[in-house]
């Protein structure tokens, strides 16, 4: 044993300058995928009966592995909707799990969970959102949308026992995020897309309210409006939405994981209004947030009405319910029973920058997109499919086919240049394949933005 331990020392601290390393360094490798195949030939066989050791295990993840994986916080990364974590979020992150804490309950977590609560007090107050409205830490913005329908369904239910037999309808645009629709196949429920190129209008989702017949009038539930979409960084109608869904009687969703984000930023704050009027909220904190994967947050209007959809029964659980265990359960407000304290690496960044801060790395990512679009406009071989949103930039390449750009993509990032990534943009009754950027980290420059589009020349 007591070998181990030496051994155990001397691994602690190969981790620890790692992480050192990797948390100082400006600009990390991009890193680039391998074929399975080709890995497995790379290292060998890592799990086997006897162990092949701590030092051979680090020195394949370090030499091999981790070369294998793109870094999400590289300034060139601009696919998806990348990640730029703060080195003070990455570094409490490693004492999250370090402290060995279950986020579940207060009993186990009083001292974490406090941390979450202040750093959820923040964002509840960047929505505006009514005196008693709350949240709590998810994994995502798929657990965080999951978690507030399966809240908007079961209330629904308890308004009219004959609800218990329908399956229930949700109304979103085809603009939503893709975890919109999976969560409704999870909950099976029907959900019911509204055409839309651009932001969907409160008169738009009127008008296929009307539309419908009496059955799906009584199954409708929910609305899931986007605050800001993945694709284009559009907003919708979140007032004129708002002011539907209040005269129906229906559960009002904003799902402004990516977009959320801004709503700290002065500069585009109006263009969210109306989500104050929300009954539930989804924000990705390690989307535009500055946070480490993986930390989501839901917040409710009315967060007695998802506790009554969430908390878990069992004889084993009773204790935690007991007066001398009296504190906020995360566990009552999401769907996850098992969770850690995701929600610690942004407070401590939150608490060690300062909000001032987090708004202006924001705005510079807004900043960011519109300087991507001038940068576009000034080259004659290429041009802007739409002006910039949010932190999203939509453009073509004059005369490439979706070929092009997937060649081009692919060379990018073999190249180590950039990952950015094609995506389709509907113009008319017809798909497009452009070219699509996503500024997150306040890390990324002009020379950045120069290097990427001189590769399409």
């Amino acid at each position: 044993m007591h070998n181990i331990d030496i051994g155990l020392v001397e691994m602690t601290l190969d981790v620890t300058k790692y992480a050192i390393d990797r948390i100082t360094r400006t600009e990390p490798n991009l890193g680039v995928p391998k074929k399975e195949e080709e890995l497995r030939e790379l290292v060998g066989e890592t799990i086997t009966p006897k162990g092949i050791g701590g030092e051979k295990a680090f020195e394949l993840w370090n030499t091999i592995l981790s070369k294998a994986a793109v870094s999400i916080d590289h300034p060139r990364h601009l696919a998806f909707v990348p990640a730029s974590p703060t080195r003070a979020s990455i570094m409490f992150d490693l004492v999250t799990s370090a402290s060995a804490i279950h986020g579940a309950y207060w009993m186990e977590g009083a001292g974490g969970i406090f941390c979450e609560i202040e750093a959820m007090k923040w964002l509840v107050s960047l929505t505006q959102m009514p005196k008693g409205s709350f949240g709590v830490f998810t994994s995502g913005g798929t657990a965080a949308n999951l978690s507030a329908i399966v809240a908007a369904r079961e209330y629904w239910r308890s308004k009219d026992s004959q609800n218990e037999e329908l399956k229930g309808l949700i109304i979103t645009s085809d603009g939503a995020h893709s975890s919109v629709k999976a969560m409704a196949k999870v909950i099976d429920a029907e959900i019911l897309l509204i055409r839309s190129e651009e932001k969907l209008l409160g008169t738009e989702l009127q008008t296929t309210i009307n539309d419908l017949d009496s059955l799906q009038r009584q199954r409708l539930f929910a609305v899931v409006a986007t605050g800001g979409t993945t694709n284009a960084g559009i907003i919708d109608d979140l007032d004129g939405i708002a002011s539907v869904c209040e005269k129906e009687g229906l559960w009002f969703h904003v799902d402004a994981a990516y977009g959320g984000g801004a709503l700290a930023a002065p500069s585009v704050r109006h263009l969210f209004l109306g989500i104050e009027r929300a009954d539930s909220v989804t924000i990705d904190p390690h989307k535009w947030l500055f946070t480490p994967y993986d930390c989501g947050a839901i917040i409710y209007k009315n967060p007695e009405l998802a506790k009554r959809a969430h908390t878990q029964e069992g004889s084993y659980l009773e204790i935690f319910k007991d007066d001398g265990a009296v504190g906020f359960n995360p566990a009552d407000y999401q769907i996850q029973l098992t969770r850690r304290v995701r929600g610690l690496p942004l407070w401590f960044s939150l608490a060690m920058h300062g909000t001032d801060m987090y708004s202006e790395a924001i705005e510079t990512g807004l900043q960011l997109a519109l300087d991507a679009g001038k940068l576009i406009e000034e080259r004659t071989e290429l041009e802007l499919v739409r002006d910039p949103s949010l932190s999203c930039v939509l453009f073509r390449r004059k005369g490439w086919s979706p070929e092009d750009y997937r060649e081009w993509t692919y060379r990018n990032h073999k190249d180590g240049v950039a990952l950015v990534t094609p995506t389709k943009w509907k113009s008319g009754e017809t798909f497009e394949t452009v070219a699509r950027f996503c500024f997150i980290s306040p890390h990324t420059t002009q020379k950045d933005i120069q290097r990427i589009l001189d590769t399409m020349k």
